[in-house]
């Protein structure tokens, strides 16, 4: 079983009680996060790779289309999960993996410097001038790549998904839905909040962090990872919903981390057991997520969670969110995406041109 070190403690002591129940020994190995999809892609073909691998739910389109992923039968079980959870771990009407934990980011207000929870964007906008503070709104901007992960929220609001959702909540991979009018009105709002300094490529998600905890600003857009360095630096907080910019929810990206079974494991019985009956107790999710921090998949154990008001607040956030796509399409989408982004904001071009040209490129990729 592939894991990473921040899950290895949890796994071992659950690995041994499993050995000490039914005689099956797990074996751990640690691996860099980043490498697992990867590694795992390239080694289960040969035989060699492991029965188990824990990841990320958007991995799923790739793995599926490798061949590498076993379906995971959870039967009733799986009513015990989030939905947003079992959606994520599901690829064409198929679940693949055993989802332990769910993420998304909200909105972070200094209680001291915005009294109130703004409604839309241009409110959150003018309290953050009301503040007096440095900044009105931090969101961490890479310069090359902007943070299409971060502005997504407000790109929902304008209705323009990445791609078409259907009728039961997952993804056409073959419609993208952000070249819509919605997308080219996001296009145009973006390149506004690129000259007025609201946005601002050369702001990273580190320097973000460093400005707001240090009381610069009363709006920071981030995810629960940054709460550690927020109340350290004793700041008076709130978790709120994003704002609109568009005019309908702005939803954030909800994901989702679990374990996936290899279809090249010849001990698929007891792999499944391991997922379904142990990582998916309510005793085992509710170690991860408190060595982990992320809230848990599992409903009785994210209810009993919630009496941390963080976990709550963001948890709120997360009902109004959609599962990062899963497709294996997504993957062509993000350096366009970016990159467009980070043009748009500085001015480079039209907005609606820059848009329409990163639409077509990305297009070029998913039908090639």
């Amino acid at each position: 079983m592939w894991v990473d070190a921040d899950r290895a403690g949890v796994l071992e002591d659950i690995a041994a009680q499993f050995e000490a129940d039914r005689g099956v020994a797990v074996e751990l190995v640690t691996k860099d996060f980043g490498a697992i999809r990867d590694d795992f892609i390239t080694q289960a073909p040969t035989g060699n790779g492991p029965d188990v691998i824990v990841g990320a739910h958007d991995w799923l389109g790739k793995l599926v289309q490798n061949g590498v992923v076993a379906p995971l039968e959870l039967g009733d079980a799986a009513g015990d999960f989030q939905d947003v959870a079992i959606t994520a771990m599901s690829y064409e009407g198929q679940t693949y993996g055993l989802p332990y934990s769910v993420e998304n980011i909200a909105l972070i207000r200094n209680v001291d410097l915005a009294a109130e929870a703004p409604a839309t964007f241009d409110e959150m906008i003018a309290a953050g001038e009301a503040s007096g503070a440095e900044y009105r709104f931090l969101v961490g901007l890479d310069p090359n790549a902007a943070d299409p992960y971060h502005l997504y929220p407000f790109q929902a609001s304008f209705g323009a998904p990445v791609f078409e959702i259907t009728a039961d909540g997952t993804y056409d991979p073959t419609t993208l839905a952000l070249g819509n009018e919605g997308g080219e009105q996001f296009a145009t709002a973006l390149a506004a909040w690129g000259a007025d300094g609201i946005l601002n490529t050369n702001i990273s998600g580190d320097i973000a962090r460093e400005e707001f905890v240090a009381g610069k600003s009363p709006f920071f857009l981030t995810g629960p990872w940054n709460l550690p360095a927020v109340k350290e630096a004793g700041i008076n907080y709130a978790i709120d919903a994003i704002p609109s910019a568009g005019g309908e929810t702005a939803s954030p990206f909800v994901g989702v981390q679990g374990f996936f079974v290899s279809s090249r494991s010849e001990n698929t019985i007891a792999a499944t057991e391991f997922l379904v009956n142990y990582i998916g107790s309510e005793e085992v999710q509710t170690a991860l997520y408190e060595v982990g921090g992320r809230a848990p998949a599992l409903l009785s154990a994210f209810e009993a969670a919630q009496g941390d008001a963080d976990v709550a607040a963001f948890g709120a956030v997360g009902a109004d969110g959609v599962p990062m796509p899963n497709v294996p399409a997504m993957d062509v989408v993000w350096s366009d995406w970016g990159s467009t982004q980070v043009a748009i904001i500085n001015g480079q071009g039209d907005p609606v041109e820059l848009w329409r040209a990163m639409v077509a490129s990305i297009q070029e990729k998913v039908d090639g």
